[in-house]
């Protein structure tokens, strides 16, 4: 009866212990597998030509399960929204509209008080500055925590998503390139809004000719050439 007995137990402890390797090598399954989709999203989106297509496709997937799926869905939430920030900058600085304001063409359509380029100009600022805000939130932790600290999750799958997932966010805040290339072109943007209104100020003394400004003194002229030496 005894031997029976412990015989049932090893039977027990033995199906026990299979169905907790079987759940332990699943979770590592999935674990590898998200940290997989993770390291290729981010060289797709850190790559030199970027393939929205591609980023969009796996931002909008999920190839995981049960509470990593949670972990991919909360930290692809982030992502998108950083990266949506990030390519509404891109584009702003990659806005052909920014090299031609003081162009002859410019003042010929647009002079001599420069309405729209003003207007323009004072848009951009405030997009940039909206876009650079944001951008200085995502890069903290309590933004990037907000996307998961409500998903009723164990602490192992959020300390995943803030260690393994997130990694330094002090050390990626200490990186100002893209606030620094934010605050250059703002800096350009008022320069060349004091020089139409400069020129708006002073329109009855100045007309293009031949494709050149020509101004009726050379004081002016003098302070128009200070104006765009930037």
């Amino acid at each position: 009866m005894k031997k029976k007995i412990l015989i049932a137990l090893l039977i027990i402890i033995i199906i026990a212990l299979f169905a907790v390797g079987y759940f332990v090598f699943k979770d590592m399954r999935q674990e590898k597998t998200l940290k997989n989709e993770i390291s290729q999203l981010d060289q797709l989106v850190n790559s030199e030509n970027i393939d929205l297509d591609a980023v969009n496709d796996r931002l909008d997937r999920t190839v995981t399960t049960g509470d990593y799926a949670t972990v991919e869905a909360a930290f692809k939430a982030y992502l998108s929204e950083n990266f949506d920030n990030i390519i509404k900058i891109t584009d702003i600085m990659n806005d052909g509209k920014l090299t031609t304001l003081l162009s002859t063409d410019n003042y010929k359509n647009d002079g001599k008080d420069f309405t729209e380029s003003k207007k323009y100009i004072s848009d951009t600022i405030t997009q940039l500055n909206e876009c650079k805000n944001k951008y200085a939130e995502f890069l903290t932790e309590e933004k990037a925590m907000s996307y998961i600290n409500d998903k009723g999750l164990d602490s192992y799958y959020t300390d995943l998503y803030k260690n393994e997932l997130m990694g330094d966010m002090e050390e990626a805040s200490e990186d100002t390139t893209v606030q620094d290339s934010i605050d250059g072109l703002i800096d350009m943007l008022n320069r060349s809004d004091e020089v139409l209104t400069f020129l708006a100020d002073n329109k009855n003394s100045w007309e293009i000719q031949d494709d050149s400004i020509v101004f009726d003194n050379e004081t002016l002229s003098g302070q128009y050439d200070q104006l765009i030496d930037f």
